[in-house]
């Protein structure tokens, strides 16, 4: 009985620090109005530049401190992220007024065995495990989800 119930308090203490932790990343911005997490899964390059102007119009409208936005890149909108997408000098812009931008791990590993190496990222890409994780997340959060 007291083994169970140590394990049952462990659980308990690991799900507040798992949790804990994904609320965080609301909380970076406490006086935004609006959160807003951005989907980019296509290898479009006008999708890709699209999703960076939704992301500069909300920040436009709303103010840098007043809105949260990320944009969260899986599957084949991973490209948007590499090092030398010629979007590069607008992420650093975005990133610089707040956006924050995450690449899914799992699209990462596949790339990396289908391109024999990893892909180099941007340097305000931050790598998540798994990009449809993180946007789940974020809606649970209260964030609203827009695929442009």
């Amino acid at each position: 009985m007291k083994i169970r119930l140590s394990t049952a308090i462990l659980w308990c203490v690991l799900s507040m620090l798992f949790f804990g932790a994904s609320a965080v990343q609301a909380e970076d911005k406490p006086f935004a109005e609006k959160r807003v997490v951005l989907q980019i899964s296509d290898p479009n390059p006008f999708k890709q530049t699209l999703v960076l102007n939704v992301a500069s119009n909300l920040v436009k409208h709303y103010g840098p401190d007043r809105v949260d936005v990320e944009i969260v890149a899986f599957g084949p909108g991973l490209r948007l992220l590499f090092a030398d997408n010629d979007n590069k000098g607008r992420i650093q812009g975005l990133a610089a007024s707040g956006v924050r931008f995450s690449a899914c791990n799992n699209t990462m590993k596949n790339m990396t065995k289908q391109l024999g190496e990893a892909p180099k990222l941007n340097s305000n890409a931050k790598v998540v495990k798994a990009g449809v994780v993180q946007i789940v997340d974020l809606v649970g959060q209260g964030y609203i989800l827009v695929k442009p």
